[in-house]
């Protein structure tokens, strides 16, 4: 395919999807097919000569379609809610075309900054505290992290790291083994069931506490379970609870220690999105990955900085930059703050909000529509 084929069939796939998207709520929302169903429609090899672009379009409805649970119909309801829009669709355009791996400032200076400055932006459409933005000196900052379980595994696993350190620096002869049997975390009995993962990837002990009727962690539950481990010689080290304390309720605890903190914004809520009067955080068209933000980037890129010959580069230590291989579990990253750029300038802050209250109400109102359905209403 050359450049001038290439504008032919974009233009050809641009259309498909609009007329997908257009008219995804006819489509039936979980597909009706058996497992296994796919392989007997395809051949057992890949093609010796090429095939068209017409015949690989057609397929795609008469093969893919059938298999693919529409996650942008109206009416689904499973899971969590996924964020899509044209200008993000357009920016993954122009990301898979320019096919940087921003895995250091070096690799791709834009791609590093322009993440680190769209994470500030949509931490202050948030209205999170300023010790969570990177600005021009700030200790904190935020990295979109391929998913929520990757962002709960990196605090997990750098809260894990600041705390073996912190005691094999107190008492030298204490071995790693040693301290990560006793250490523990907690999670909230309503958290994700990635949480229970992280722990088992970290090698850690979780212990779930109980919530209350606004299914929150109870602080007191938590408080009694403090107690009672470290009477027991446990070390409790990491806190991840369902949701994140706000002005309502003060006194519950955030984190045990002065660790990475991953932000309750992150996850199925908050993918690129912003935030209205009634404080719903959204995503309005950034499904790319999840924000994870830290009071203190030390803490994370403590636990994960290597610094190989072949990755280092002249500007490093100047101070002035981030490479965010030290904050992720991969060393390689897409140039995913496009998607967000192009959706924060295309919508605006006003057209995010709007956007929120717009898909939450089509929501609830097709929810009860269902709702009324399933009584006979």
């Amino acid at each position: 395919m050359n450049s001038s084929e290439f504008r032919r069939r974009g233009k050809e796939m641009v259309d498909f999807v609009a007329d997908y998207l257009e008219g995804i709520e006819g489509r039936q929302v979980y597909p009706d097919v058996e497992p296994g169903y796919l392989r007997p429609l395809i051949p057992t090899t890949a093609p010796e000569e090429p095939d068209t672009f017409e015949d690989i379009l057609n397929d795609v409805e008469k093969i893919i379609m059938p298999g693919v649970t529409h996650w942008h119909n109206p009416y689904f309801f499973a899971y969590f809610p996924t964020a899509n829009s044209y200008p993000a669709l357009l920016a993954d355009i122009l990301c898979g075309a320019i096919g940087c791996i921003g895995f250091s400032w070096a690799a791709s200076p834009a791609c590093t900054e322009l993440e680190t400055v769209m994470m500030d932006w949509l931490g202050k459409m948030l209205k999170l505290p300023e010790a969570f933005l990177a600005g021009q000196v700030g200790e904190g900052g935020g990295v979109i992290q391929g998913s929520a379980s990757e962002a709960t595994l990196v605090a997990l696993l750098a809260a894990r790291t600041k705390v073996v350190r912190r005691l094999q620096a107190a008492s030298p002869g204490l071995t790693q083994g040693a301290i990560m049997e006793k250490l523990v975390a907690y999670s909230s009995d309503q958290a994700h069931s990635s949480v229970e993962r992280a722990g088992l990837i970290g090698g850690v002990k979780i212990k779930a506490i109980p919530s209350d009727g606004k299914f929150a962690m109870h602080a007191s539950a938590l408080q009694e379970a403090l107690e009672r481990d470290k009477a027991e010689g446990l070390i409790p080290f990491f806190k991840e609870g369902n949701r994140a304390p706000g002005p309502e309720d003060p006194d519950k605890p955030r984190s045990l220690i002065s660790a990475p903190v991953k932000s309750d914004t992150s996850g199925a809520r908050g993918r690129g999105g912003g935030r209205t009067d009634e404080g719903h955080a959204d995503g309005a068209g950034s499904r790319e990955g999840s924000q994870s933000r830290v009071k203190k980037r030390t803490d994370l890129i403590g636990a994960f900085k290597l610094d190989p010959l072949y990755l280092k580069h002249g500007h490093q230590d100047s101070g002035l930059i981030t490479d965010y291989r030290h904050w992720q579990l991969p060393l390689g990253r897409r140039f995913r703050s496009l998607k967000m750029w192009f959706v924060f300038r295309m919508y605006g802050v006003k057209g995010l909000q709007a956007y929120i209250r717009k898909v939450t109400v089509l929501s609830l109102r097709i929810w009860v529509i269902n709702i009324g359905r399933s009584l006979g209403v």
